[in-house]
């Protein structure tokens, strides 16, 4: 059997193939995809059916009123994306090179990593590569996996969440956080001496959204010591809301224990005399496996891992 990719052996356009079916999955229909990358709808559809006729499958289905990608479609459709962002990733780092720079990476953390880690590891890439182009993004850890899935991030510091498909995927732990309770500077309850969850059951908070890790701990705290979870709540992840309502009321909320110390450090919030129970799950740095880490990343990996220790305590094995 030839060795030889199956697209090359049949002479078809890679890069266009790679367009056609991302932008066909996008317009939904074959006249519009077209129109996009400037081809006419006869060649678009010679195109589709000659990749169809060498796969030996239908990627679309034909509809009245458009197209619709079958399961062999989005297959096809996710490599296809993969693939372009690989090759835009190749381009800026030949680009960068050739300016003179060291190249780029991309790293997106949930917020406490964001917070602690993320400032120390990239002040170390910069001190030793400061021509190394770096672009952080804070999300939640679902927002970021598929991020990293789709190509558009190199590195994750965040969680593998119970559903998701961790295969492909290599996860080094870090740690866990605990989470506490925060008001306003002066909020009447920071000198409470032996409060308790029942003391704050009938107050303001401002709790995550329904259905996050952070939300489910907070409800379960009260439903074991016997309570019903607040009734009088404001539902955001909005860090930016989240302190400014807190400053202009006597509302409580709760946060990992890093991201309040830090905001607590800067005179924005309290942390209140309340032990709140529970920890949430741990946090860690995901990379690919189906990925050649560029020399970039390896910077940026070792520097995350060198900032890990002197935080957690967590040796992690050199890239």
């Amino acid at each position: 059997m030839s060795s030889t990719p199956w697209f090359i052996r049949v002479r078809l356009k890679t890069r266009q193939l790679l367009l056609l079916l991302v932008t066909l999955a996008e317009e939904g229909n074959i006249h519009r995809a077209a129109q996009v990358l400037n081809m006419t709808q006869p060649a678009a559809s010679k195109l589709l059916k000659d990749l169809e006729d060498v796969l030996e499958v239908s990627l679309f289905d034909r509809l009245p009123r458009g197209m619709r990608p079958t399961w062999y479609g989005e297959t096809m459709i996710r490599h296809a994306r993969e693939s372009l962002a690989s090759l835009n990733r190749a381009h800026e780092e030949l680009a960068a090179l050739k300016a003179g720079r060291f190249g780029q990476v991309s790293v997106g953390a949930v917020t406490s990593p964001g917070l602690v880690l993320l400032p120390p590891a990239v002040a170390l890439v910069k001190r030793d590569q400061p021509s190394l182009r770096i672009t952080v993004e804070i999300e939640t850890s679902p927002v970021l996996l598929g991020r990293l899935e789709q190509g558009k991030l190199d590195v994750v510091v965040g969680r593998l969440f119970a559903g998701h498909e961790s295969t492909g995927l290599r996860y080094e732990p870090l740690t866990g956080e605990g989470v506490v309770a925060i008001g306003r500077p002066g909020h009447p309850l920071v000198g409470r001496q032996g409060l308790q969850l029942r003391d704050v059951a009938d107050a303001g908070w401002i709790v995550p959204p329904a259905g996050s890790m952070l939300r489910h701990r907070f409800d379960l705290g009260f439903q074991e010591a016997g309570l019903q979870p607040p009734a009088n709540v404001v539902e955001t992840a909005a860090l930016l809301f989240i302190t400014g309502m807190l400053q202009r009321s006597d509302m409580i909320s709760v946060l990992a224990a890093d991201v309040a110390r830090y905001y607590e450090a800067h005179g924005i919030v309290s942390v209140l005399p309340l032990e709140l129970p529970g920890q949430m799950d741990d946090f860690g740095i995901i990379t690919r496996t189906d990925r050649e880490p560029s020399p970039a990343v390896k910077v940026m990996l070792q520097a995350l891992k060198t900032a890990s220790l002197t935080l957690y305590g967590r040796r992690l094995e050199s890239v």
